[in-house]
């Protein structure tokens, strides 16, 4: 994803980085520093601030940013003559990323990407902002005045600068690591949290809030569960509207699968175009959460399709998905993505064509700059009623459609592509692909999440069997965060109940040994971002709170929830517990910020299912196993282990129920197990008493 060279242009440091962001930046006549003690020496020995500017490869406005003002020669000067200049990708350094935004945010009131912070030399910041047009306009500062008059400042008033750099610090470290109220966490937590997601719902078209709208993967998941746990029928009606316009709309790419990052608008129409992992990854257990609750295959379609787009254009011939699809294609937005009706009926024919554009809202007028984003405003049955045709082959006729669409998208110029491999958005992904294996039954996704696991096991190590964030060109960097050992942590869990490995439970309480020791915050309960032994910052962060991605804190509470049932060890259960409960204020106070958490105690909080298949190599042990998986039973843990063999030790659940003859699942709470089925019919019933 790196720029062509300019002709004559001598590149800068960045060239050597494996960031495809940074690679981005390799030629501008900046003098561009990665982050690294390099940088702040230089800032020191002359007496420099340091302009430090964080951002991502898909990032529409990072782009827009670079082309205005960092290949101009003229703020190049500036910042060249007056500045150390650091290039951060937030993706690979989101501890830098967490600090800084901090600072942002209490300057600015609001955050975003590109970031722009300006600090001393020890890295205090003293000023911030995100995206700066070059000169001043709209009343909006422009970036070269911004440099001029901060160069004033520095050099006329150092003393004033020192000041605040010393006020904004102390604000931020009272926010890195926050200590939150007591509070009594229960079933009222969670029912107080579920009211709040309903009354914060667009009950028309899906989602929470106005504009713009993300998908908030982890709320819906959440409202499943507050429908299954006190029967609120309107938890589970916000979920459903949710999902299906979200899948109707142009948030949702129509032709390839997976879904954009988020929609600019309250309809789901116009998304911002990037693409990250983390967001098809999230999405997919919602959707298949919804198939198992309705049976309706409209949702295991989505999952489907968008499982497909990860395995086809995000992942390595290694096995691990890298990280992000550009916005931008030939430096225009989504223009990859758009239609006109010229351009469909060119490849679909004039009957056919008519039909598409009519059910996917391709006009000339366009819904969107002229341009057409594919959606569905309206059900393909309703269509099909107008057209007095069978709803069945108007689908097969849109499929049809949509492939060759797709195979002539592919002769585009595509965006650009981040093949970083970051462990927490891979596990993510391979815990997804590990579930939509059990539910769906599909080996190719059994096999991608196999694969994808043995890959971050064997190449994000170093060689202390610590593990690391980042692999790009064959080469792992830099040391894992919290959320990275979580998220794997918790897809080792899912693959051993798909794979029936041992070793990939070995691996997953290995990493619980590694991360007690370098994260856990033994005064206050709960886990640091980073490890002890991790680079020093000006602050030390606790993650607690969800973004885009889960919380590094409310994911290890889930994790470590799941792992205590499948072990029965009480150390790893009553880490879970401690985590929450030094959350406790956070998720009473604020359910929408703390959905993963809430997860992990409405896991904890029980009825937890404690499910042991012994496999005797029958029909009937593959009926009863179809039987767990087609159930929304969100709190469970499973074991498949064949009868006739040793148990293993780490698994406390098979103790006494392994011997050889007949297929028996058994159904415990806590260890208490109820009498062991011999078919998927007794078993049904009994699942049906939870």
């Amino acid at each position: 994803m790196s720029h062509p060279a300019p002709s004559g242009r001598i590149p800068n440091r960045l060239l050597s980085e494996t960031s495809p962001y940074l690679q981005q930046h390799a030629y501008n006549p900046v003098d561009w520093f990665p982050w690294g003690p390099e940088a702040f020496a230089k800032a020191k020995a002359e007496g420099k601030p340091v302009f430090l500017s964080v951002g991502y490869s898909a990032c529409h406005w990072c782009h827009v940013m670079e082309r205005e003002s960092f290949e101009n020669e003229e703020i190049a000067r500036l910042l060249n003559e007056h500045y150390v200049s650091i290039k951060v990708d937030r993706e690979e350094r989101p501890d830098v990323d967490q600090i800084y935004m901090s600072a942002v945010q209490l300057i600015t009131r609001r955050g975003g990407w590109p970031m722009s912070v300006f600090m001393t030399p020890d890295g205090r910041p003293y000023y911030g902002g995100t995206y700066w047009p070059p000169t001043s306009r709209m009343g909006m500062p422009g970036f070269r005045d911004i440099l001029l008059k901060l160069h004033d400042y520095w050099t006329n008033q150092r003393e004033e600068v020192e000041s605040s750099a010393s006020q904004l610090l102390e604000a931020i470290q009272g926010l890195a690591a926050p200590v939150f109220a007591q509070a009594t966490l229960g079933e009222e937590t969670l029912r107080q949290a579920v009211r709040e997601l309903i009354s914060s719902a667009d009950r028309k078209n899906g989602g929470f809030g106005s504009a713009p709208k993300f998908p908030h993967p982890v709320d819906l998941r959440l409202l499943l569960r507050g429908w299954k746990r006190f029967g609120d029928s309107d938890a589970l009606e916000v979920v459903r509207t949710t999902l299906t316009k979200m899948a109707h709309g142009g948030i949702y790419d129509h032709l390839g699968g997976g879904f954009h990052r988020y929609s600019t608008d309250a309809h789901w129409l116009v998304p911002h175009f990037e693409k990250m992992l983390y967001d098809s990854a999230l999405l997919v257990p919602a959707y298949l959460e919804m198939f198992q609750i309705t049976g309706e295959a409209f949702y295991a379609n989505v999952v489907r399709e968008t499982l497909d787009y990860v395995l086809r254009e995000m992942t390595s011939d290694d096995g691990g998905f890298y990280s992000t699809q550009d916005a931008d294609s030939e430096g225009v937005e989504g223009k990859f993505f758009v239609w006109t009706p010229t351009e469909t009926i060119a490849i679909l024919g004039a009957e056919d064509g008519a039909i598409f554009n009519n059910c996917y809202d391709v006009s000339a007028r366009g819904n969107w700059e002229g341009h057409s984003i594919l959606n569905l405003p309206h059900p393909i049955e309703s269509h099909a009623s107008g057209l007095g045709q069978n709803p069945d082959e108007l689908q097969q006729l849109l499929k049809r459609c949509r492939q060759k669409l797709l195979k002539a998208r592919a002769r585009r110029v595509a965006p650009g592509r981040d093949e970083k491999i970051l462990t927490g958005w891979n596990g993510l992904m391979i815990s997804s692909l590990a579930q939509a294996a059990l539910i769906l039954e599909e080996p190719r996704y059994r096999d991608a999440a196999v694969k994808g696991a043995n890959f971050l096991l064997q190449h994000l190590h170093d060689g202390q069997e610590h593990l690391l964030h980042s692999y790009k060109d064959g080469q792992a960097r830099f040391a894992a965060y919290l959320d990275d050992y979580a998220c794997l942590m918790d897809a080792l869990i899912d693959v051993f109940q798909l794979s029936s490995d041992v070793v990939f439970l070995q691996s997953a309480l290995a990493l619980y040994e590694d991360v007690i020791r370098r994260f856990w915050d033994g005064d206050a309960g709960g886990f640091f971002y980073t490890a002890i032994d991790h680079e020093e910052l000006i602050t030390r962060t606790k993650d607690s709170q969800d973004n885009a991605t889960p919380s590094g804190n409310g994911m290890m509470a889930t994790v470590l929830a799941r792992l205590a049932r499948l072990t029965g060890r009480e150390d790893v259960e009553t880490a879970a517990t401690k985590t929450l409960d030094a959350m406790a204020g956070l998720l009473a106070d604020h359910p929408r910020a703390s959905g993963q958490a809430l997860l992990a105690l409405d896991f904890l909080l029980g009825p937890t299912s404690e499910i042991v298949l012994c496999d005797a190599g029958d029909e009937q042990a593959n009926d009863i196993w179809r039987e767990i998986w087609s159930r929304f039973l969100p709190a469970k843990v499973v074991v498949r282990w064949p009868a006739d063999q040793p148990a293993s030790e780490m698994l406390e659940l098979l103790e006494g129920k392994l011997q050889p003859g007949p297929t028996q699942v058994f159904l415990c709470e806590r260890g208490v197990c109820q009498a062991p089925c011999r078919n998927a019919e007794e078993f049904s019933r009994q699942l049906q008493q939870v």
